[in-house]
């Protein structure tokens, strides 16, 4: 999948364009996507909700398995697991997702999100991993 099919796989998510997630980059088994922080994200202590950062994790990770799916195939989260580090903060989050283990009818996937500002270095602020059916 190259990265032109990706941002339409992400536009056909009503929920995923609401939040204003993007991909931004793309390879076999791998997918990197952007989440610029917004006030409508954020949860009553002023960082990122957590459901927000699992829904990037989550949709990224899908979209690596998506890549090594034969055609007319769609991978699906048959499990979802996140560990939030640290809170949610900067101007974006970045999420990079890949695929641990490719299998024919489970895709073991993993993913890190980072909180990113123009000033100071990259925080990474969750993991998350789920078997892709």
């Amino acid at each position: 999948m190259d990265l032109a099919t990706l941002k339409s796989f992400f536009a056909a998510s009503p929920f995923l364009r609401g939040l204003g997630v993007q991909p931004v980059a793309a390879a076999p088994g791998r997918v990197t996507a952007v989440l610029p922080v917004t006030e409508q994200l954020f949860q009553h202590t002023a960082q990122v909700h957590a459901g927000a950062m699992a829904t990037l994790a989550d949709h990224s990770m899908g979209s690596a398995a998506q890549t090594l799916a034969p055609e007319g195939h769609w991978a699906l989260t048959a499990e979802l697991k996140t560990s939030q580090l640290r809170p949610g903060r900067g101007e974006r989050l970045v999420c990079e997702a890949w695929v641990v283990k490719a299998g024919r009818r489970l895709s073991f996937t993993a993913a890190e999100v980072w909180g990113e500002a123009a000033a100071g270095p990259r925080t990474l602020v969750m993991k998350a991993s789920a078997p892709m059916a």
